[in-house]
């Protein structure tokens, strides 16, 4: 396994920690493509303060809020200067435009109708299949009481039979003595 480093990078109010096994592992989990360490906007820590809670949770980033002594004023994190060949000082960086306002949230409307749409369907469909099955009950009793009265009818007739043929046979005995 390789050797866990903690990487910092300013992240708005905050620092963002992250123990990783590389640079590349470290601006991959701040979510970012952009070489931050080119631009000294991101660094090594060696802190062991620091870095305890990162190394807890490797490839989290960890946010902490940045605390500045009182005396010390807030600077932007240093930038590599380029050397110029007795050139002209470089003019001054542009101001960076105001970011566009974020696009609004997409409207839900139209999923809760249709999750409601689907809990309704699935209440109806619960009811016509119990309406169904009381049905199919209704039936099974009147089949068992059809069943049973055709039995008892059969048994009635099979009597009768029965007591018909016992006088055919006496009748037929009589007839041939």
């Amino acid at each position: 396994m390789a050797k866990l480093k903690v990487y910092r990078t300013a992240i708005g109010f905050h620092d963002a920690y992250v123990a990783a096994p590389s640079k590349k592992a470290a601006l991959e989990a701040w979510g970012t493509t952009k070489d931050l360490f080119a631009r000294g906007a991101a660094e090594i820590v060696v802190d062991s303060k620091l870095t305890e809670a990162p190394l807890a949770e490797p490839g989290k980033v960890i946010k902490v809020l940045r605390e500045l002594p009182a005396e010390e004023p807030v600077t932007a994190p240093a930038r590599a200067k380029k050397a110029t060949s007795g050139k002209a000082a470089a003019p001054e960086p542009k101001k960076p435009k105001p970011k566009p306002k974020p696009k609004p949230r997409p409207n839900r409307a139209a999923l809760n109708a249709a999750e409601q749409a689907l809990d309704d369907l699935a209440t109806r469909q619960q009811s016509e299949l119990a309406a169904i099955d009381e049905k199919v009950k209704q039936l099974q009793r009147e089949r068992r009481d059809l069943v049973a009265a055709q039995e008892r009818e059969v048994a009635k007739l099979d009597r009768k039979r029965g007591a018909a043929e016992a006088k055919y046979q006496a009748a037929l005995s009589r007839w041939q003595a």
